[in-house]
């Protein structure tokens, strides 16, 4: 029995031994350090519980059970280191990949071989549209530049002008060159017209703008006069006036080419004047004296159907513009009392320069001269209705804002018939 139990005590030991050996190498590991170390000593105690426990055992079993018994141990024991082991090679797997692909972020990319000049044509640029240059406006038909499209500007303005001359009217018969039988009146005239206007412009498309305008019209005249040859000596002095809304006019203005190649940009305007003013033709007269006649209030309106085309040339010559403009105006018969008077046609020109002071003023000076048909009556030329008026004009022109801008023109009359002075003020305010 004390043999067995040596015997016994024997193999124990050698099997402790083995086991302790092979604990220790696994520990020693260095992928054991982890987790699944702390797992396999878990393991090692359980084993040597139940080692202590198959101890107090022994003798109740045989040797062989108990043989049987660890080798089944370190059988299972074996099973979870390998999958220990399959576990630490697929996570070093996993870092390995992790690091490589920080290597290759953290590597400059290799350079490209890339040409040095474009590859390929240039498309062909098309031509931009240029817009014709802002200038002080000196009239309706020159200066400004065109509403862009779906924009709309209003602009209010008043205008103040002043005419006097100096008329003999002479209802006589002349026998001799010195010899006057009849009336032979002196007429000193001053007359004085302000014209408030509304007008508003719109931009139907990039080159085509429409114009709406809305005048007031307030005159006043006093004639001073003097007959002679009736035995009067005394001066008479009449004043009349007149106001109320004067003729409508519609426009229309459209840029016929973009101004490429050299060639000045031209633009087509057409006018339509309508008669919604008071007609002179509709105005009494009174007779002060024998063969002197005055009105007795003064028309607001021409009294007859004008439609005015014309066309301007705008060159730009940095920073100066030329500009030129070239009408016709064509005044349509009417039938009034005194019969079917045909109101003479006009053409007109006019030229100037407009140059750029600064960003944000520019300053305009041009001439304009309109020649007046005689005027008919009944077929027959009423003579003395030929007119030609020629005005010197100075434009300024005041950005206030992006918005807002302000024009002021000075004319001077040239000629007997013209204006003595006209004095104009546009605010052209943009609102869309």
């Amino acid at each position: 029995m004390k043999g067995n139990k040596n015997k016994k005590n024997y193999l124990l030991d050698g099997i402790n031994r083995g086991i302790e050996r092979g604990i220790n190498r696994r520990i020693n590991n260095s992928a054991c350090k982890s987790s699944y170390g702390i797992f396999s000593r878990r393991a090692v105690i359980y084993l040597i519980v139940l080692y202590s426990g198959n101890v107090f055992s022994a003798e109740a079993a045989s040797d062989e059970a108990l043989l049987e018994q660890y080798k089944q141990l370190l059988m299972e024991q074996q099973k979870q280191f390998e999958i220990q082991k399959k576990m630490l090679t697929q996570q070093g797997q996993q870092i390995d990949e992790l690091k490589s692909r920080l290597d290759a972020m953290s590597q400059t990319p290799p350079r490209r071989n890339l040409p040095s000049g474009p590859v390929g044509q240039k498309p062909p640029q098309m031509p931009e549209e240029v817009s014709p240059p802002e200038i002080a406006r000196l009239s309706d038909n020159v200066g400004g530049v065109l509403t862009k499209k779906g924009k709309l500007i209003l602009e209010p303005a008043i205008e103040y002008s002043f005419n006097s001359n100096n008329r003999v009217f002479l209802d006589a018969f002349t026998f001799l060159p010195a010899l006057a039988v009849g009336l032979i009146d002196i007429r000193e005239i001053k007359r004085h017209s302000t014209f408030a206007s509304l007008t508003t412009r719109y931009g139907m498309t990039e080159r085509l703008e429409l114009e709406f305008k809305l005048p007031y019209v307030y005159r006043s005249d006093s004639q001073r006069s003097r007959p002679i040859s009736i035995g009067v000596g005394d001066d008479e002095i009449f004043n009349a006036s007149g106001h109320g809304i004067g003729d409508l006019e519609f426009s229309a203005r459209y840029q016929l080419n973009n101004g490429n190649d050299g060639w000045p940009i031209f633009i087509g305007n057409v006018t339509v004047t309508l008669p919604t003013g008071s007609s002179p033709y509709d105005v009494e007269y009174v007779m002060s004296t024998p063969g002197a006649v005055f009105p007795t209030e003064l028309p607001t309106g021409s009294g007859y159907l004008s439609i005015q085309p014309s066309i301007t040339a705008l060159y730009p010559t940095d920073p100066g513009v030329f500009f030129g403009n070239l009408s016709y105006s064509y005044s349509a018969e009417t039938d009034e009392s005194v019969g079917k008077v045909n109101p003479g046609d006009a053409i007109g020109m006019s030229f100037g320069l407009g140059f750029s002071l600064n960003e944000r003023s520019s300053f305009s000076l041009g001439y304009s001269h309109k020649h007046v048909f005689e005027t008919k009556v009944d077929g027959a030329n009423l003579k003395g209705s030929v007119l030609d008026i020629g005005q010197l004009s100075i434009g300024y022109s005041l950005r206030l804002s992006e918005k807002t801008n302000v024009n002021l023109s000075l004319g001077i009359g040239t000629t007997e018939d013209a204006q003595d002075v006209r004095l104009s003020l546009r605010v052209p305010m943009s609102i869309l």
